[in-house]
């Protein structure tokens, strides 16, 4: 039976289980962290990306806070993470916004009319809130569409030609978020544009939010480029605070997902049937589309047994990918899927009643700990 190469044994693994590197995301951490020691930068975590509260208290030990795109996530972050909560989404219930305020630090405005909605619920909340508007560079350095905040028709930020300089009463800080897993000369690009359409407007305020989309924890990333970006930046605008919000970064080559095999059948192709599943458990292979890797496996021919890899929904096109393989899979073949801990664990579903994946922790020792599983009531309580 193929096995994983990975340090830990998964073997006794219930399956499917997430397993968290403590490790890994210390070393992403850390290099986070030298970003803002180089620079004076705040980064703070979107949570969208990764919300692992069981490691709070290490990301707190690096980061200043979490930003959130509602009020659940606004909640998580104020009681398990702490620091600063900022708040950014494309618009803001009128039910949930007092909550909103009580948990929030910063809150970002989609739009001048949502701001002109809420203003006055701001300025009369208990403490004190910074508020920012977005803003739509018109800028698209992302390739798929899909994640591509500012494809044409896009309603996430603010253009320049319906910015209104004569709503900025009580706005501190604007925000773009124009990246999804990029480099820093992505990020100089639209600098260049964001400068050049709001440089005016730059310098009325006291923050800047670069947004997300940061690949800064990728071995190729230059993070030598980024550190002038910013630096270079704050020297422009009288030591403006700017902000970062990576999720993947954090999490990124730091996790892995467990699965094994249920069965093995032939139709046209080899077949194996997984206890896991893209539509359910990883959602983005069927949403970006991409092709997860997995430890030990090859490309469909690379090795001597080829399979295509299907999960156990009833979906048609649950199919993860082909892959090949050393050894033949049989039942009970253990899978590790690679870089699962950001997206994949924050958009599992429960599309056909399939159980949530379980979630583990891996130690510096190699100690695999659970710490929640899932069953039944998770499914039923959310459908009554």
């Amino acid at each position: 039976m193929w096995r994983s190469s990975l340090r830990a044994d998964y073997s006794g693994l219930h399956t499917p289980c997430f397993v968290i590197e403590r490790v890994a995301i210390e070393r992403n951490l850390k290099r986070l962290d030298e970003v803002q020691q180089r620079t004076g930068c705040r980064i703070i975590l979107a949570l969208k990306g990764f919300a692992c509260f069981h490691l709070a208290p290490l990301v707190m030990r690096y980061l200043k806070g979490v930003t959130a795109s509602s009020l659940d996530e606004a909640r998580l972050g104020r009681e398990s993470f702490g620091g600063e909560v900022h708040v950014c989404g494309p618009a803001y219930r009128d039910d949930e916004f007092d909550e909103l305020v009580s948990l929030a630090d910063h809150i970002v405005f989609n739009s001048f009319s949502q701001w002109a909605r809420f203003k006055s619920r701001i300025l009369s909340a208990r403490k004190r809130i910074a508020c920012g508007i977005r803003i739509n560079p018109r800028h698209s350095e992302v390739r798929v569409q899909t994640y591509d905040p500012c494809q044409p028709g896009s309603r996430l930020g603010v253009p320049r030609d319906q910015f209104d300089e004569s709503a900025l009463d009580g706005i501190t800080g604007l925000h773009f978020h124009a990246l999804c897993e990029l480099n820093a000369d992505a990020l100089e690009r639209t600098l260049v544009v964001v400068e050049r359409d709001f440089g005016a407007v730059i310098r009325k305020m006291r923050w800047m939010d670069f947004g997300g989309g940061h690949h800064i924890t990728r071995a190729d990333y230059d993070v030598d480029g980024l550190c002038r970006l910013i630096t270079s930046f704050r020297e422009r605008y009288d030591g403006i605070e700017v902000y970062l919000e990576p999720g993947e970064a954090v999490a990124l080559n730091a996790g892995v997902l467990v699965s094994r095999v249920l069965d093995v059948i032939r139709n046209d192709v080899d077949i194996a049937v997984l206890d896991t599943s893209a539509s359910t458990h990883m959602p983005d292979v069927l949403e970006m589309p991409y092709r997860p890797e997995i430890e030990g496996a090859g490309k469909p021919g690379e090795y001597a047994h080829t399979y295509r890899l299907g999960g156990m929904s009833c979906l048609a096109g649950d199919i993860i990918g082909d892959y090949s393989f050393r050894e033949p899979l049989q039942p009970g073949s253990l899978l590790v899927f690679k870089d699962m801990a950001h997206y994949s664990m924050v958009k599992t579903n429960t599309f056909n009643g399939i159980r949530l994946p379980s979630i583990a922790i891996e130690e510096a020792d190699g100690r695999v700990d659970v710490v929640r599983t899932f069953g039944y009531e998770d499914f039923k309580s959310r459908l009554g």
